[in-house]
């Protein structure tokens, strides 16, 4: 059974005629990398003061204090750092000059960091009525809080931004027994889908840890549901289609790379072990032709032989050179040919493997 016929059935609508293997170190980290980049650990969200009877962009991002009831409710969904020490996500601030104000908020929420851009934290500017500074910061993001001081109408398209697409909208109710209520409405563009969790009715809520859990996990579900989108979905195809070319490319390159590295080894090899062979041929060889013929064995006959007489003694042969004297001569030179042999097999099969 085919790879393609399994994936068919896995996945009948792609239509695939081959598939290429992939052969190379770490290619399972490249596949998670790819698989996982649409994970986001860390986010940023907006926080805008709106005072009583503010309805313009100008308006909004004009305030240059805040009351003490944006103050305990910015204590409850996180906590004061000084952006010169803060060393955890930073969502886009100035931790180094000091550039986007001295102060933010900041939080953590299970095991996903939270940077809030508080308009009224970030620094004004006398000559500029659009506050862009501002404006940088919170229009870049995609959800935003809007702090309501009064019961004051508020919609999204007071604040001119490509990217925000969410709002959720916190009015404190009159005190009871020194407790705060605030009282929550959500909006956001049409293409946008359903996130949750869902508002209770009445959507009053009472200041406490439950809030705050209720509150960021809707501000992380919006973010979410915001890059379903068109305009985020649009941007995420074709982020996924470059991402996904990149990783073909990368491991199409990777693999004949690791099996052309693979075919040199086996080529340099097999050079080797020929060689080797030839080497332990022409050892053999010139042993053969350097040995010294034995007389009435088919010596050479053109090698004149010595005129003594038949009535002398024949010369005693020495004991040390007589020993080899004779057939078994070779068995020494067999015994070294046959240890190189087996030497050069071992390394053969030591750099296959």
């Amino acid at each position: 059974m085919s790879p393609c016929f399994l994936i068919k059935r896995l996945c009948p609508q792609l239509s695939l005629a081959s598939l290429q293997p992939v052969l190379c170190p770490r290619a399972s980290e490249l596949l998670v990398n790819y698989d996982e980049h649409v994970l986001v650990n860390n986010f940023k969200f907006g926080v805008i003061y709106q005072r009583q009877g503010q309805t313009s962009e100008e308006a909004l991002f004009g305030n240059r204090g805040h009351s003490a009831s944006l103050d305990r409710f910015l204590d409850m969904i996180g906590h004061r750092v000084s952006l010169a020490s803060h060393q955890g996500y930073r969502g886009g601030l100035d931790t180094q000059f000091g550039q986007t104000g001295e102060q933010s908020v900041f939080t953590e929420h299970c095991g996903k960091e939270v940077m809030y851009h508080v308009s009224t934290l970030l620094p004004f500017s006398e000559t500029d009525p659009q506050q862009l500074q501002r404006k940088r910061h919170i229009g870049n993001d995609i959800v935003s809080i809007v702090f309501q001081e009064a019961n004051t109408p508020f919609s999204p398209d007071m604040v001119a931004s490509h990217f925000l697409h969410a709002f959720i909208v916190v009015q404190p109710e009159p005190q009871e027994a020194g407790d705060s209520l605030y009282r929550v409405s959500v909006t956001a563009r049409s293409d946008v889908p359903y996130f949750g969790p869902g508002l209770p009715s009445p959507a009053v809520f009472r200041r406490g840890p439950q809030f705050r859990e209720w509150l960021l996990n809707k501000l992380i579900n919006a973010e979410t549901a915001c890059y379903k989108a068109e305009k985020f979905a649009r941007l995420e195809q074709r982020t996924r289609a470059t991402l996904l070319t990149n990783l073909v490319e990368e491991l199409t390159s990777k693999t004949h790379d690791f099996l052309g590295q693979q075919h040199q080894e086996a080529q340099s090899a097999k050079s080797e072990s020929g060689g080797i062979f030839k080497n332990v041929k022409k050892a053999l060889a010139s042993r053969t032709k350097s040995q010294a013929p034995v007389d009435g064995l088919g010596g050479n006959k053109n090698i004149p032989k010595s005129k003594s007489s038949s009535r002398s003694r024949p010369a005693k042969p020495d004991k040390f050179t007589s020993v080899w004297s004779n057939p078994i001569q070779s068995s020494p030179i067999c015994f070294d040919i046959t240890y190189y042999i087996l030497c050069s097999i071992q390394y053969i099969v030591c750099s296959m493997a």
